[in-house]
């Protein structure tokens, strides 16, 4: 009988003991010795005769018994053990049919941690199994599979999971230390806010900043970021769906285009070289323009802001159309892409015609983008007939300043003297944000007001003139245009190389002129905070 019993022991629970002391001791030698010690007594017991009732329970007794005196002895030692660790150690389990993983109570917080790194179809029956007490018939009609298949899967994934219990596994480094991005946003957001109501959460920055550097599994992307799987196969998920995400056999990959700090921070110094010559031939062109209208049109505009203020978005604005000129020659024919929406962008879920680079953070950058926005901010706005309303947001997004059409076409009334046909919340809301304001008793544009019936277009010798120009500045802008798309390029993943629509967009939005060409304005003298009178409306613009 005891030889059996010794046999037993040698058999079924060496193994057991060796992982259950490596689990406490954290060191492969000191388990040695400790399964050792602990076989010994066994062995000892067996051989003077003694026969448990219960074999399985005594065994571990005597386990708990000399992991208690070895903790007890290393803490006389060393003075660095706990009362927790000899007390935590209720870890017996008679039942034969459950994996040995589950033998231990420490084992069973493994369990816990793996089963949040297992698929879900193995995840599901392992817990309906194991921790629901469900029985394989029921788990395997509940599932829609016969009891040999269920029966499989529930022995993959014990292999698995012993796999798992027995890894040392290292979480990466953005499941402590998140990492930040910046997006730049182009187009109208879907109906549900996508993808705003994505990338504004730092969960999806790191999992959207981990897939774009290496195409990885749902597992992989949750070891990562440190999320259980149940969790990141949901946003996964969602973030497919709403194709900021694609998935590539078992991998996702991000499917937008995350410029690295470093290219961003090549490309920023590059068009630094270039921006005092860059906004002197764009000034020599708006200061052209400007003085004709002048003196060959002198209702160009309507006059409720100051030149200063006024000069702010007609610079921004020249600026634009001369990166627009640059890109003519390397970008596609729109019409000729598929997908596309009538404003330029790739059409997307829910009404949606978006998009989206993102940019990763770094040391140097310190700096702020100069943003555009019109009125128009939901699908279900962007089919009404436009309302030419823009405003630069200078340093940051005024985003307590966006309007939706509705404001707009307040706007637009107010500026033809029909303020009474506008709703007392719109006017109040465009008063507070400063867009219009109290003149003699009514309402009037606190911003720059152009009537298209009133422009005198250019003659032809002025055209001449002011292409010219134009064409100076748009020469220089090229250098620095063909710089970032050398940058881009080299950075572009395999997942994003057939992409051309995609890369041309990167492309345009790391190459914006805007923030060079008016820091060089303000150092130079042609523009001033100072001199501004309302900081709220500078360049914000609407044409009649």
């Amino acid at each position: 009988m005891q030889q059996n019993l010794t046999n037993d022991f040698a058999d079924g629970y060496m193994e057991k003991l060796f992982y259950f002391c490596l689990r406490k001791t954290g060191s492969r030698e000191e388990a040695e010795d400790l399964t050792q010690d602990i076989a010994l007594q066994v062995i000892t017991a067996l051989n003077r005769g003694i026969v448990p009732q219960h074999f399985s329970a005594w065994v571990w007794q005597i386990a708990r018994n000399r992991y208690s005196l070895w903790a007890t002895e290393k803490h006389k030692r060393e003075q660095s053990v706990t009362g927790a660790d000899v007390g935590d150690l209720e870890l017996v389990d008679e039942n034969e049919d459950v994996p040995n993983e589950l033998i231990q109570a420490e084992q069973m917080a493994l369990l816990r941690r793996e089963l949040a790194f297992i698929r879900s179809d193995y995840r599901n029956i392992v817990v309906a199994y194991y921790i629901q007490n469900r029985s394989l018939k029921e788990i395997a009609s509940a599932l829609g599979l016969t009891e040999a298949a269920a029966q499989q899967r529930l022995h993959r994934a014990r292999i698995l999971l012993k796999e798992g219990m027995e890894m040392a596994r290292e979480f990466g480094k953005m499941s402590y230390k998140p990492e930040n991005i910046s997006f730049i946003f182009n187009g109208c957001h879907g109906e549900n806010k996508e993808p705003l109501n994505h990338i504004s959460r730092a969960l999806c920055k790191n999992i959207l900043l981990a897939a774009y550097r290496t195409p990885s599994t749902a597992k992989e992307l949750a070891m990562e970021v440190g999320v259980a799987l149940p969790y990141m196969e949901e946003e996964l998920s969602a973030l497919v769906a709403d194709t900021l995400m694609k998935k590539n056999g078992d991998k996702y990959e991000t499917n937008f285009f995350i410029v690295s700090g470093q290219a961003q921070q090549k490309i920023r110094e590059h068009l630094s070289g270039l921006a005092k010559e860059l906004t002197e031939a764009i000034l020599r062109t708006v200061e052209f323009e400007w003085q004709w209208k002048n003196r060959h049109n002198p209702k160009w505009h309507e006059g409720y802001q100051s030149d200063e203020d006024m000069k702010w978005g007609l610079l921004l604005s020249e600026t634009d159309k001369v990166g627009a000129e640059t890109l003519k020659p390397y970008n596609k024919n729109i019409s000729e892409v598929a997908g596309i929406g009538h404003w330029g962008h790739t059409l997307r879920p829910n009404g949606g015609e978006w998009d989206l680079i993102g940019l990763e953070q770094y040391p140097e950058n310190n700096r702020s983008y100069i943003s555009l926005t019109g009125c128009v901010g939901s699908p279900l706005e962007k089919d009404l007939p436009e309302i030419l309303f823009r405003h630069f947001f200078i340093d940051e997004p005024f985003t307590d300043q966006l309007i939706n059409y509705a404001h707009g076409q307040g706007l637009v009334s107010v500026a033809n003297g029909k303020e009474e046909e506008v709703d007392g919340s719109i006017l109040n809301r465009l008063e507070s944000i400063g867009y219009i304001k109290k003149q003699a008793n009514r309402y009037v544009p606190n911003l720059l007001v152009i009537r298209n019936s009133e422009v005198k277009p250019l003659s032809e010798e002025a055209q001449t003139t002011f292409y010219t120009l134009r064409k100076q500045a748009v020469e220089i802008a090229t250098k620095h245009y063909i710089y970032c798309r050398e940058q881009i390029y080299k950075e572009i993943p395999d997942a994003l190389k057939v992409d051309a629509f995609q890369i041309d967009q990167a492309c345009v939005c790391m190459f914006s002129l805007r923030e060079a060409v008016l820091k060089e304005a303000i150092n130079t003298g042609y523009l001033s905070y100072d001199r501004v009178h309302d900081r709220r409306t500078i360049g914000a613009s609407l044409t009649i």
